[in-house]
C-alpha cells in the first residue's frame, strides 16, 4: 500500500442535518435529480448524535462568513473540490454569503490553515469547512482548541480520545459505495454486450478496470462497491485495480488506465481526483469506456464526453449550498456533535449516465440499474463497503 498524501475529498457543508434534505434521486438518468426536502426525508439518513443542535442567532442583515479549507489537488479538479465549491458558490449568488478559500499545498498546511480561520477575529467566521479525509487529525486539534468554533468535516469523523464525537464538529460521510455498485453493475453489463457509442466500443473481451486515487479505506469503499456490482452482473467479468499514489497526476493515471485497455478492458471507472482526467485521456486513445466521479465529468470535461458512459456523482454541491442557506436564516441550528451518512435514500449519490452516450444505453440495462437501486435503498442488496 502506498502512503497516502493527504488527498482531499469533499467540501463544504454547514447545516443541520434535519434541514439538509439532499435531493432523492431516480435512477441513472442524467438530468435532474427528484429533490425531497421534508424533515422526515431527511431524517432518514443514518445519523449518531451526541449533542443537541446549537441555535445560535444572527442579528439581521449580516451575512453569513465561511472559511474553506480544500482538499489537496485543490480548485480545477473538475471533480470533487469543483463539486463543492458550486454549491457555495450558488449560495453566495443567491444569500450574498462570504466565504474565504484555502488550498493547502502540502499535509502540513492543513491544520495551520484550519486554525487560521478558526481563529479569526476580524471578522470572525461562522463556521470552518474541512474538506477531506486528510483533514482528520488536524481538525481534532483545532476544535478542541477552538470550542465555540462550528466546524465541519467531510468524508471523515472527527473523535476525541475516548472515541467519543467532538461537540463542536458536524461530520458528513457518503455512501460511496452504493453509487458505485450502481456503475459497476452498468460497466459488467455493457462489457457483455457488442455495444458501441461515442468514440468508445466493447471488445470480445470480459474485462473492466478500476483506478484509485490513493490506497485509503475510503477509496476502498468506492472499489468494493464497483466490484460488487460488475459480479452482479456476472461473476465471469475479470477487474483489475490499480492505485495512482495522488489525485493530481493526470499522466500516471493516463498510464496505469491505457495498461487496462490494453489487457482488453472495455469500461475504467476512476476514483482518483485530477488524475483522473488521465483514464478519460486513455479511453480516448484505446477507444474504449471510461466512467468519472464526484461530478457529472462528461459536463465538467465535456471534451471527453464522447467516451465517458457514466459518473458516479456524490452530491456535495448540494449539501453545501443547502447547509449555507442555513447558516443564513435569522435563527438557525447546526447539527454539530453527530455523524450523517447519506447514500442512494438520501440522494447523497447517485449514478448518471453521460450526456453523449447516454441515450445509446440499451432499456434493458437502465432497467436492470434502476431495479438494483431500489433494491438496494430497501436492503434486498447489501453492497460490501471494504475489501474481502
Amino acid at each position: 500500500m502506498q502512503t497516502p498524501s493527504p488527498v482531499s475529498r469533499r467540501r463544504l457543508l454547514g447545516g443541520m442535518a434535519s434541514a439538509l434534505g439532499i435531493a432523492g434521486l431516480a435512477g441513472c438518468s442524467g438530468g435532474g435529480s427528484d429533490e425531497r426536502t421534508t424533515a422526515s426525508d431527511a431524517a432518514s439518513s443514518t445519523t449518531r448524535q451526541t449533542t443537541r443542535p446549537t441555535t445560535t442567532e444572527r442579528p439581521e442583515n449580516t451575512d453569513a462568513r465561511v472559511g474553506m479549507v480544500y482538499a489537496l489537488g485543490g480548485l480545477g479538479d473538475n471533480s470533487f473540490n469543483d463539486m463543492a465549491h458550486s454549491g457555495a458558490q450558488k449560495a453566495r449568488e443567491e444569500f450574498g454569503i462570504s466565504f474565504e478559500n484555502a488550498e493547502p499545498s502540502s499535509a502540513a498546511d492543513i491544520e495551520r490553515l484550519q486554525r487560521e480561520f478558526a481563529a479569526a477575529t476580524d471578522p470572525p467566521k461562522d463556521l470552518v469547512c474541512c474538506v477531506g479525509f486528510a483533514q482528520t487529525s488536524g481538525l481534532v486539534a483545532n476544535a478542541t482548541e477552538y470550542p465555540d468554533q462550528q466546524f465541519l468535516l467531510v468524508d471523515g469523523v472527527a473523535t476525541a480520545d475516548d472515541g467519543s464525537l467532538l461537540p463542536n464538529v458536524a461530520n458528513y460521510t457518503f455512501a460511496e459505495h452504493q453509487g458505485s455498485f450502481q456503475v459497476g453493475y452498468l460497466a459488467g453489463l455493457v462489457t457483455q454486450r457488442d455495444f458501441s457509442a461515442g468514440s468508445g466500443r466493447t471488445t470480445d473481451d470480459l474485462a473492466v478496470g478500476f483506478v484509485g486515487g490513493v490506497d485509503v479505506p475510503l477509496i476502498h469503499k468506492f472499489e468494493a462497491g464497483f466490484r460488487a456490482g460488475v459480479a452482479r452482473a456476472s461473476e465471469d467479468i475479470e477487474v483489475t485495480s490499480a492505485y495512482v499514489g495522488s489525485f493530481a497526476d493526470p499522466d500516471a493515471g493516463q498510464k496505469i488506465a491505457g495498461e487496462m485497455y490494453a489487457d482488453g478492458a472495455d469500461v475504467v471507472y476512476h476514483a482518483a481526483g485530477g488524475s483522473g482526467v488521465g483514464v478519460f485521456r486513455a479511453a480516448q486513445e484505446a477507444g474504449r469506456f471510461a466512467i468519472g466521479v464526484d461530478n457529472d465529468q462528461s459536463r465538467s470535461v465535456p471534451e471527453y464526453s464522447d467516451v465517458i458512459l457514466a459518473s458516479m456523482v456524490k452530491h456535495v454541491d448540494k449539501a453545501v449550498f443547502r447547509s449555507i442557506a442555513s447558516l443564513v436564516d435569522r435563527k438557525f441550528r447546526f447539527r454539530v456533535g453527530t455523524v450523517n451518512t447519506l447514500g442512494l435514500l438520501e440522494g447523497g449519490v447517485r449514478a448518471v449516465y453521460g450526456t453523449d452516450l447516454g441515450s445509446a444505453i440499451p432499456s434493458e440495462v437502465s432497467e436492470r440499474l434502476d431495479a438494483s437501486r431500489r433494491a438496494i435503498i430497501k436492503n434486498e442488496i447489501d453492497v460490501p463497503s471494504t475489501l474481502s
